[in-house]
């Protein structure tokens, strides 16, 4: 059977081949030709709705408005600062020593314990010393009881050479031993303190209130008087800054220093944006640093969190005043250019002008204008690259047209959200502003009149 069916086939196959052969030569190529046109008019179609969208697209780009992001000028304070990069620098790191020698018994505390001032860290065999005090404790009171003797003596001897018993020598030198008993005594308690002195080094204690570190030294070891380091203890409450600022910016710190204002800094991390505590300024350095024209400053903080860290990078921002009522708008809204320090401010037809402004001080992201708008003012914080004067824009909520043409929408939505790196609030209508401020930021919105 299966040798039947493929018997089959290739009779078959060999009807087809002659069929094929016994076709005119001029028809093989007329299909061929065709099939070549077909794929060469597909490609002609495609290319053409290619070009023909991406014109369209470059015309409605370049004649069409363009989509931006906008804020509302606002007004409130703005707050005079200067930033330094500083360390964290405890007020307090001491190396703790054995004061005298001996083996060491045991630890008090353990590794990264918050101790006080005075609190016992360490003990020291302290039998030696207690023997040695012991000692001149005996030593003591043997010399007081002679003195004691030899005082008495003097007294009879006194009394005898009035009465002209005894010659004037033997009572002078009664005299002179009772002054040296007196010396020897005074030695003897001077001995027996320093001894005491002695003992009580064997309780090592903490100098000052703070956090232990890693241990120097295992219990068991001899510790030498001076030489062997038994801990650290850094102290932590209060932690102080020191940070350095232009020697520019001098002249404005002494004179808020000298007038007796308190200032206040605030600590951030390395990158700007987490605040890490708040304190305030100490103290200034007494000169500026040749080699880098810096001034060193100290800035102190309570550190109640332990969020201040020693040998700790931070950024450091002084305040040195406060303005209030002024005008200002987010950084992103100023552009910088041959003809000076400008922004995009945006009509009620939706139409970008280029105004000239001058700046003040920078608090954070809000940039002060001293002149050049007016609060409620809607200026460009987002497209501004793409921008000429009297462009038209397409703010946050509006359509343009499938052609490229501008379509308002029918009604006036809220503004929408700008991206300001501030927050900002603000509403748009036609023929008048409205701005909300919420604290001293607000959030960006950019409607639509």
């Amino acid at each position: 059977m299966n040798e039947l069916k493929r018997n089959a086939f290739s009779d078959r196959l060999r009807l087809d081949g002659d069929s094929l052969r016994r076709t005119p030569l001029w028809m093989r190529l007329g299909a061929i030709l065709l099939g070549l046109f077909v794929v060469v008019a597909i490609v002609l179609v495609a290319l053409h709705y290619w070009t023909t969208t991406t014109a369209r697209g470059r015309g409605a780009g370049q004649n069409g408005p363009v989509p931006v992001n906008v804020a509302t000028v606002a007004q409130g304070d703005v707050n005079v600062t200067i930033d330094g990069l500083g360390a964290v620098t405890p007020l307090a790191t001491v190396t703790v020593h054995a004061q005298v020698s001996g083996y060491l018994n045991k630890f008090d505390v353990v590794e990264g314990q918050m101790v006080k001032a005075g609190q016992l860290l360490a003990e020291i065999d302290p039998r030696p010393f207690q023997a040695t005090l012991d000692q001149a404790k005996g030593q003591l009171a043997r010399d007081q009881a002679t003195l004691a003797k030899d005082t008495t003596d003097l007294g009879r001897y006194q009394a005898l050479w009035q009465q002209k018993a005894i010659s004037q020598q033997i009572y002078q030198d009664q005299i002179g031993t009772v002054g040296a008993d007196k010396g020897t005594v005074v030695a003897d308690k001077a001995a027996v303190e320093t001894d005491r002195i002695n003992l009580e080094f064997c309780s090592i204690t903490s100098p000052v209130a703070g956090r232990v570190g890693l241990r120097q030294v295992d219990p068991g070891n001899l510790v030498s008087n001076g030489a062997t380091a038994i801990v650290v203890v850094t102290q932590l409450q209060p932690m102080s800054v020191l940070f350095s600022v232009p020697e520019d910016s001098i002249s404005q710190v002494m004179q808020q220093v000298n007038a007796g204002a308190k200032l206040s800094t605030t600590a951030y991390d390395r990158s700007m944006t987490t605040k890490i505590a708040d304190g305030s300024l100490s103290n200034v350095d007494n000169e500026i640093d040749p080699t880098t024209g810096m001034v060193k400053m100290r800035a102190m903080f309570d550190n109640t969190n332990l969020t201040l860290f020693p040998s700790q990078f931070v950024n450091i921002r002084l305040l040195l005043t406060t303005l209030h009522d002024q005008t200002y708008v987010p950084a992103a809204a100023i552009q910088h250019g041959a003809q000076g320090t400008y922004v995009y401010s945006i009509d009620k037809n939706h139409t970008a002008n280029m105004q000239a402004v001058t700046t003040g001080p920078t608090d954070g992201d809000k940039v002060a204008i001293t002149k050049g708008l007016n609060p409620g003012d809607i200026v460009v914080t987002d497209g501004a690259d793409r921008l000429s004067d009297g462009k038209a824009v397409l703010l946050p909520g509006t359509k343009a047209a499938t052609g490229g043409a501008y379509s308002a929408p029918a009604t006036q939505p809220a503004a929408g959200t700008g991206t300001g790196k501030g927050k900002w609030k603000g509403q748009h209508r036609h023929g008048h502003h409205h701005h909300q401020q919420g604290g001293d930021q607000s959030k960006s919105q950019g409607g639509s009149p």
